[in-house]
């Protein structure tokens, strides 16, 4: 029998105090920081799901949209957007509260696709996910949909003639210049 689990089930919540040491020049969180709790949740989640050892496979684009300040309190949201054999997405949602204000801001979102292994570093098959309302099947749909632009991504990229003239030409149309010896190849 297949095992299935319910989105609910995937939920973790992480929270962590902005402190000077998580810091980059300009005073603001380092994003690279923010990252590694991503990555962190995105494997807790990923792990409660599917009762296995997980690994970071790809991430999706992560678009820093407000910075996030020392003393701000960062809460992290995850859960299980779509499952395939191996595989999981992990939709992660980044918001800061100015402690004293109660002020909260949006600061990122992304998509962790996660992979489950087992003790000797094979993928393991995932239970199936139980989709309970309509903003479990947005999600799930929106993950169906990044997986199939970044396929078409791949396959124009394998099919584009860079060293076409039609290519090099196009390049004039950007904040670029080509050098004589390029053009004379």
């Amino acid at each position: 029998m297949e095992t299935a689990n319910t989105v609910k089930a995937s939920k973790i919540t992480l929270s962590e105090l902005m402190l000077p040491s998580h810091s980059n020049f300009s005073g603001k969180i380092h994003g690279g920081y923010l990252l590694k709790l991503m990555d962190q949740i995105a494997f807790a989640c990923a792990s409660k799901y599917s009762g296995c050892y997980c690994v970071t496979a790809s991430v999706d684009t992560v678009d820093f949209l407000n910075p996030v300040e020392i003393g701000e309190l960062v809460t992290l949201k995850a859960s299980v957007n779509y499952v395939g054999k191996t595989s999981m997405v992990v939709g992660i949602r980044v918001t800061s509260e100015h402690i004293q204000t109660g002020i909260k801001k949006h600061c990122n979102s992304s998509y962790f696709t996660m992979v489950a292994k087992d003790e000797s570093g094979n993928n393991v098959k995932v239970p199936k996910l139980i989709i309970s309302n309509m903003e479990e099947v947005r999600r799930f749909y929106d993950s169906i949909n990044r997986i199939e632009n970044k396929k078409k991504y791949k396959e124009l990229e394998m099919t584009f003639d860079y060293h076409s003239e039609d290519a090099l030409n196009n390049l004039k149309n950007y904040n670029v210049e080509i050098s004589e010896k390029l053009l004379n190849n």
